[in-house]
């Protein structure tokens, strides 16, 4: 028994496929290229943050002012509180009350990672109801 392989003809026909495996190869790798270097295109950025011009927010009866002053020492109201004791003092000027908001402010000469340390302090004493506060900046025409 015999078998025959080919078809008869001696030219070859037209495939009407697209092969898109190069294609995808090629995106895969500009995928891969465009992933590594967005995050290095970001990287020092010099930015100018603009300042504040919008209407101030109602004050409440009697704010609790927490300010970092630029001795980094911290007073809260007029009185002179060590950090260590922050907490305690929090809790006895607002009568345990943890949803009080807290004004916080802090000299303009003070670093920012002081800023936040502060914060810090304030969210693991229970107090999540921060505010900053700041000079109210010249309103645009």
């Amino acid at each position: 028994m015999s078998l025959r392989l080919d078809h008869g003809e001696e030219a070859l026909s037209e495939i009407h496929e697209i092969n898109v495996t190069p294609f995808i190869d090629v995106i895969l790798v500009l995928l891969i290229i465009f992933m590594i270097a967005a995050p290095l295109a970001t990287v020092d950025i010099s930015v100018d943050l603009p300042a504040a011009n919008i209407e101030p927010s109602a004050r409440p009866d009697k704010p609790l002012f927490l300010t970092l002053k630029s001795d980094l020492s911290v007073t809260l109201g007029a009185d002179a509180v060590s950090r260590a004791t922050l907490g305690a003092a929090l809790d006895q000027a607002t009568a345990g009350d943890k949803q009080q908001r807290v004004f916080l402010r802090a000299d303009k000469t003070v670093p920012y990672g002081e800023l936040m340390t502060l914060m810090n302090e304030l969210r693991s004493a229970g107090y999540l109801h921060v505010a900053l506060v700041g000079l109210e900046a010249e309103k645009l025409k």
